[in-house]
């Protein structure tokens, strides 16, 4: 990894290079903390960028001076899933970084940018699905878990994860 980066919205230009990253980082990440025949079902549901949350205006990439994407996420005030938000509450939405990118400052830079636009905006908490491997990062940024969740994915996928809390002070 290069040692400049440069955080900046995603665009529609992105999504194959966002898909690959997804890919590799819970193809890899995720191993330790869930089972091959969850990760072979549930990688290529979440291992694909959503369009709409790209051209939103709320989901930013990470990437090195040779314009490689270590990370990315973003957040929504619609609920995952399509269902319609609470007022006040913002979700924080397919956050991932490149395998060899971890520990490196990128998810931190990435959600950092998040929680910042969220209170910006006048959010007083962000809700988030945790992958059980997220946790302990997400924990470290002020999260709260909450409860452990069964993600379904479709097509009787379903994916363990942990929802979890942020309230934003301003």
């Amino acid at each position: 990894m290069s040692g400049q980066t440069t955080l900046r919205s995603a665009r529609k230009e992105d999504i194959g290079a966002l898909d690959h990253l997804f890919q590799r980082s819970y193809a890899r990440l995720l191993a330790p903390d869930y089972p091959p025949s969850t990760l072979v079902t549930a990688v290529p549901v979440i291992g694909r960028a959503q369009p709409a949350l790209v051209a939103s205006g709320r989901f930013y990439v990470v990437e090195d001076d040779a314009g490689r994407l270590l990370g990315a996420g973003g957040w929504s005030v619609q609920a995952p899933g399509g269902r319609p938000g609470t007022p006040g509450i913002g979700h924080v939405r397919h956050v991932a970084t490149d395998p060899d990118a971890t520990r490196r400052g990128v998810g931190r830079q990435l959600l950092g940018h998040i929680l910042q636009e969220a209170r910006a905006e006048g959010l007083q908490e962000m809700h988030c699905q945790s992958t059980l491997t997220a946790r302990p990062f997400y924990q470290n940024m002020g999260f709260q878990p909450r409860h452990e969740i069964t993600v379904p994915l479709g097509g009787g996928i379903t994916f363990p994860a942990v929802f979890m809390i942020c309230p934003l002070r301003t």
